[in-house]
């Protein structure tokens, strides 16, 4: 199992709206909009990275309102 933070930039005013819609999105633990640099931040969960890549690109970039993403994979050290 592979988990990541994604953290996201999105157009003024549509922070709400993206954190609703992509905690519907199979494999999302966790949507909330945030103060600062990134305007939502999400905790993912995939069976691969591959896997997780193909969430992002496919799903998550594709909900409207979305500016940027930057995707964080959790490592355990």
């Amino acid at each position: 199992m592979v988990q990541a933070y994604i953290l996201i930039q999105t157009e003024v005013g549509k922070a709400s709206t993206v954190a609703e819609t992509i905690s519907k999105i199979p494999g999302v633990i966790q949507a909330e909009d945030v103060t600062g640099p990134y305007d939502v931040i999400v905790r993912a969960q995939s069976d691969t990275v591959d896997d997780l890549g193909r969430m992002v690109v496919a799903k998550v970039q594709q909900v409207d309102g979305i500016t940027r993403t930057l995707t964080c994979p959790v490592v355990h050290l």
